[in-house]
């Protein structure tokens, strides 16, 4: 794959075919990246962390970009989320899972008898921890920018014995894995999101998830309650609720909302006019495809034509017609 270390071989293109990613190449990131249809045969730019890739869409130097937002151990990427909060104009595209798995790796010659310390990002240390205190209850940890990076790390400071990488890390670095599937959940996935500009939003396919990001109005006894309610009442099921820090005052938080659904669906619009109504602040991230491709399926008095008859009714009794 291209990256910045390892350039396409084919002629230059326009900045705007570029695919950005959390690089090195043979991070989880760049797997991602690998299940877009649009991104094949494109130069991918490897870039260090999450502000740089949503900095190349803005700037115009990528397409789009490939980030992690949500983990299924940790939970949501709070780097992610408080970016995608910050940088305006932007949308999700796409989503895409990938499973989740290390290995543990070093130096050639090195055994486990030799590790004292330990390069990981810290979300791989968090997802390693029941194995590394089985094995090595006295090792010390530093942490990495990117689990690949850890891996480069043992040849360049030499304070590290071993790193926690992805397991493909050996097509890339002349390491010996010490062990395998040390992850302490064999089931872990990663979903990743692929940002672009603002676009219009594509058609609903029907098995669709919006994300957006809301304030809450003031901080009061039932405030969270009510905006919750904007989705309940509408039959709107909400596959994500996380929340942050806004950061001016403690206390104030927003609140990071995936649903179940297109912004075309009727339910899901009319719940959007209700938040707008009710919170000071939305943000609208997109209407995308599920990675699951799995159908949403909603009970009748939920579905559009339900929303349809009711509008029709409305405006039958404004006109003056038998109801």
């Amino acid at each position: 794959m291209p990256t910045r270390d390892q350039p396409t071989s084919r002629p230059a293109t326009a900045a705007s075919d570029t695919y950005s990613f959390l690089g090195p190449a043979g991070t989880f990131t760049e797997a991602a990246l690998a299940q877009v249809p649009e991104a094949a045969g494109k130069p991918w730019r490897s870039v260090n962390n999450v502000g740089e890739a949503l900095d190349d869409v803005v700037s115009g130097r990528s397409v789009a970009a490939m980030i992690a937002i949500e983990n299924s151990v940790e939970g949501g990427v709070s780097a992610t989320q408080d970016a995608l909060a910050n940088v305006p104009n932007l949308r999700i595209i796409g989503e895409y899972l990938v499973p989740v798995n290390f290995v543990f790796v070093a130096r050639r010659g090195t055994t486990l008898a030799d590790v004292k310390v330990v390069n990981a990002h810290p979300v791989a240390y968090a997802q390693c921890h029941l194995w590394l205190d089985a094995v090595l209850p006295s090792h010390g940890h530093i942490p990495a920018t990117s689990n690949v990076t850890a891996a480069a790390s043992l040849f360049e400071s030499g304070l590290a014995d071993a790193a926690i990488a992805p397991p493909n890390i050996t097509k890339h670095h002349d390491l010996v894995v010490l062990a395998e599937d040390i992850g302490d959940n064999p089931s872990a996935v990663t979903r990743f999101v692929l940002v672009s500009r603002t676009v219009p939003t594509p058609a609903a396919t029907g098995a669709d998830k919006t994300s957006l990001i809301a304030e809450l109005p003031d901080d009061r006894a039932g405030a969270l309650l009510e905006m919750l309610e904007q989705f309940a009442t509408r039959g709107v099921n909400m596959s994500l609720l996380e929340s942050r820090p806004i950061g001016d005052a403690l206390g104030r938080y927003r609140f990071v909302i995936d649903l179940d659904g297109h912004i075309l669906d009727e339910r899901v619009a009319d719940a959007l006019l209700g938040l707008k109504r009710f919170s000071p602040n939305v943000t609208f991230l997109g209407s995308y495809p599920r990675a699951d491709r799995i159908r949403v399926e909603v009970t009748g008095r939920y579905g559009d034509d339900a929303f349809v008859d009711a509008r029709d009714w409305l405006r039958g009794l404004i006109a003056g017609e038998s109801d």
